[in-house]
């Protein structure tokens, strides 16, 4: 099958790496092409842009949270069913969990999927050659197809990017030039939600200019691969199906698309607005994703039908996942950061408050009982306690440090600030079975 696979990294994070994909997955579709998208490392915005430009769901490719089968399964599976796969590449390429452990550079070699650079050039001319030749030869596994520059001032200054990139060894493909109509508004876990119109506007434009002053063609030649369809036997479980209640709205919609598929192997997912519906659909478990619950505070207080029937789904010893701002929604109370004070769901005897916006970022692993979980913790606001008291659980960082990230149970709802991943089945099911679901039924 003709196919066109790469990876777009950068040397470092801010360089324009998610505006480029973006661009080139509308250039792509545009042209007819079906693009799969994918994103390495933990971030679950950028999957939310690349779903709503390629119109296929976005896969995160991590190798910390899942093992290496999973992350080759996953990439396998659905860029068999494609004309082209991006990946968006995390932080710089060789960043990962411990120095290059899990990086864009470590998929890269795994996949053997051969590496696109996107250099900001805003303030550099020839002295661009060392730092792409440290590059390209740092790791030769590391296949380094070519470089677009971002942020050019214009004709002159791309000839001298460009003879620096010839005398690097390096491939040039193009540029994206400096242009006030890609400015974006950021919010603080990232860009605008990609259902906004400014936004849809901002990637055209950047399909406009790639088309113009990258090469895509050559960047597709030199990125031919041959994939073959796969034939995935998914597993069957033996207990009954489930009926999961899975919050989906402005407000929660921060989940890893491989959660998703894992729950839609067990059962029936109903999806729901806390914002908007009355009750939670009848279900076996609710799943509260993270999200931005303090964009909509107000009108997640107002809705105490909402919270009743929360109440009554947990009292009923039913089982409850809510994570980061899911957690939050459960608490007693939600403040702002210009300090008002709105009424949650009140499950938890907590308050969640943005008044004194400090940033927790990083993998977390949690040994609960004969299982570990694996996620991400991404947040800027901070827990009030009050009288309820978080679980004591072994929580460590990437590198072996531990973490003081809280997390609260009752009877079978859990809660934290993690967003949990839970792509592999077989992991779903155990985290599942501590909820009081599954129980003594084989996998």
């Amino acid at each position: 099958m003709k196919h066109s696979s790469f990876l777009i990294a950068a040397p470092k994070s801010n360089s324009g790496k998610t505006m480029v994909t973006l661009g080139l997955i509308q250039a792509l579709v545009k042209r007819g092409l079906k693009v799969q998208p994918f994103k390495s490392g933990p971030d679950y915005i950028d999957p939310m842009h690349h779903t709503k430009v390629a119109g296929q769901a976005s896969y995160n490719l991590d190798l910390w949270m899942s093992n290496k089968e999973h992350v080759e399964d996953l990439y396998q599976e659905h860029a068999s069913k494609s004309e082209v796969s991006i990946i968006e590449g995390v932080m710089g390429l060789f960043d990962g969990a411990k120095k290059d452990e899990g990086s864009s550079a470590a998929l890269a070699c795994m996949l053997d999927v051969p590496v696109i650079l996107v250099v900001d050039a805003s303030s550099v001319a020839y002295s661009i050659a060392p730092l792409l030749y440290g590059f390209k030869h740092f790791n030769k596994e590391v296949k380094i197809a070519g470089v677009i520059f971002n942020k050019v001032a214009g004709e002159g200054h791309f000839e001298f990017l460009k003879e620096a990139a010839i005398d690097a060894g390096v491939e040039v493909l193009g540029y994206m030039p400096r242009d006030e109509r890609l400015a974006i508004e950021s919010r603080h876990l990232g860009l605008h939600l990609p259902g906004e119109n400014k936004n849809l506007t901002i990637v055209e434009t950047a399909a406009e200019l790639l088309e113009q002053h990258v090469n895509i063609e050559r960047l597709l030649q030199l990125t031919h691969s041959e994939l073959h369809p796969v034939d995935k036997q998914e597993p069957t479980c033996s207990f009954d199906q489930l009926t999961i209640a899975l919050a989906n709205d402005e407000a929660f919609n921060f989940s890893y698309r491989a959660n998703r598929d894992a729950l839609d192997r067990l059962g029936n997912v109903i999806e729901f607005s806390p914002l908007n519906d009355k009750a939670i659909p009848k279900s076996d478990l609710l799943w509260l994703p993270g999200g931005y619950p303090e964009l909509f505070a107000g009108q997640l207080a107002n809705n105490k039908t909402m919270h009743q029937s929360i109440h009554a789904h947990i009292d009923a010893n039913k089982a409850v996942i809510a994570e980061c701002g899911g957690m939050m929604y459960l608490g007693n109370q939600l403040i702002t950061k210009d300090r008002r004070k709105y009424r949650m769901a009140g499950v938890f005897d907590f308050d969640t408050s943005f008044e004194t916006m400090k940033l927790h970022l990083g993998y977390r692993l949690i040994k609960d009982g004969s299982i570990e979980l694996k996620g991400h913790e991404f947040h800027y606001s901070e827990i009030q306690q009050k009288n309820d008291l978080p679980q004591v659980l072994d929580v460590k960082t990437a590198r072996g440090r531990s973490s003081d990230m809280a997390i609260y149970r009752r009877n079978n709802c859990w809660a934290s600030y993690m967003h949990l991943y839970l792509g592999e089945t077989e992991h779903m099911i155990n985290f599942l079975k501590q909820l009081g679901l599954c129980q003594n039924k084989e996998y």
